[in-house]
């Protein structure tokens, strides 16, 4: 085989071989996503259930600053 189609078959066969890479990384990431935004709710609903309640302020507020300073 000349050497020129030769480095053209390899070539293109690298290209593919990378090509194939991508989409199984793709189709992996689209099983995936299902299952990560599964957990992705639970972990931010525990997160809110668990949220303390906001503490009084202490001191004065922001707008208490733009009274005092018209």
């Amino acid at each position: 085989m000349p050497l020129i189609i030769e480095a053209i078959f390899i070539a293109l066969a690298m290209l593919v071989a990378f090509l194939l890479a991508f989409v199984m990384m793709f189709l992996l990431a689209m099983f995936l996503s299902p299952i990560e935004r599964g957990l992705s709710k639970i972990i931010w609903d525990r997160a809110a259930s668990r949220r303390p309640a906001a503490p009084g302020q202490k001191g004065p507020a922001y707008k208490d600053f733009s009274k005092k300073h018209i």
